[in-house]
């Protein structure tokens, strides 16, 4: 099969020909469809995060926002079928026993596996899901638009649901990229008031054009004071991979509001325990999601709640996809296409 795979952190992806995929008994072979490209990838394919760089096989292959069909079944794959349109995303698989998994939490699971690194992942012709962890994609979604939604569509879905969203609350969306144009649509959905926050102009275009009531260029001399008024956001949500943009949210938050934790920045976030305490903040992190979030999303995505804007690509131009996305050029999500 073709795949792009990683050799070496830090060089280019090599789309060649790799092994056929060897099923394990509870696993179903899925005929790619599309692949969406996601930030984690490219931190991945750096070696930016050390913990993930050890446990990363080499060659690897990445990619975890996959829709295709089933091809072949394991001897013990239950509750589906060959021609089955399925998806599956970060969690290759979670334990269903530990305390997280008990309380609706498997996102967090102890003895989560990874996509692309306990088994190779979605930038290939052909990937291995877990029986279980096959995820049915209704069969109006288009592939390219499905497949974003089980790493960015869920992340955010699962973002604004920790952090309380109610109807009427003001909303702040820093970083309106794969994420966050995403999170501009569920937030107004709840029936949220959505400022959206960013350094590029198309950028904020697209958030006005997803629902955003107010766009705010970062860059802008006035922009602490913009998203001051009313007293500031109830919730923000940062889906950029930046400290300033975590800065800047903290710095203009409602007292007893919520930052939401969801973009990875290299740097560690920094706040004066004074502020923290006077303002009486809270702050949440966001690790993905559950199962049955993801359900109820694609649920809403058929209905025409939500729709991921994308740009499709070949496998071949997976590297130039990477190089513009740490150039911040993509609007939306960039998604590979196996489909012709």
């Amino acid at each position: 099969m073709r795949a792009a795979r990683v050799h070496k952190f830090g060089d280019a992806l090599v789309v060649e020909d790799a092994p056929a995929l060897e099923l394990q008994p509870d696993e179903v072979l899925v005929r790619v469809e599309a692949c969406g490209v996601c930030h984690s990838d490219l931190h991945m394919i750096r070696g930016d995060w050390p913990d993930v760089a050890r446990r990363t096989p080499m060659p690897a292959i990445l990619g975890h926002e996959v829709v295709g069909r089933v091809e072949k079944l394991g001897a013990e794959a239950q509750g589906i079928a060959v021609g089955a349109r399925v998806g599956i995303g970060w969690l290759y698989s979670t334990c269903e026993k530990c305390e997280f998994c008990r309380d609706d939490a498997e996102n967090i699971c102890k003895h989560r596996a990874v996509t692309g690194l306990a088994a190779p992942g979605g930038f290939a012709e052909y990937i291995r899901m877990r029986a279980s962890h096959a995820i049915p994609v209704p069969e109006s979604l288009p592939a390219a638009e499905a497949a974003p939604l089980f790493c960015a569509g869920l992340t955010v879905f699962h973002a604004l649901r920790n952090a309380e969203v109610q109807p009427g609350y003001r909303v702040a969306v820093f970083g309106i990229g794969g994420l966050g144009h995403l999170a501009v649509q569920l937030a107004r959905h709840i029936g949220a008031e959505v400022i959206a926050v960013d350094v590029a102009d198309a950028k904020l275009e697209l958030a006005r054009k997803c629902g955003a009531v107010e766009t705010v260029n970062s860059t802008a001399a006035d922009a602490r004071e913009r998203l001051r008024a009313h007293g500031g956001p109830d919730v923000a949500i940062v889906t950029a991979a930046s400290k300033a943009a975590y800065d800047l949210a903290f710095r203009t938050l409602r007292k007893r509001g919520t930052l939401g934790v969801v973009g990875l920045p290299k740097e560690d976030l920094t706040f004066f325990a004074d502020d923290w305490v006077v303002g009486e903040y809270r702050m949440v992190g966001s690790a993905v999601g559950t199962r049955a979030e993801m359900r109820e999303l694609l649920a809403l995505a058929e209905a025409g709640k939500v729709r991921c804007e994308v740009e499709t690509h070949p496998l071949d131009a997976i590297n130039d996809v990477f190089a513009r996305m740490d150039r911040g050029t993509i609007t939306g999500r960039a998604v590979i296409s196996f489909t012709k």
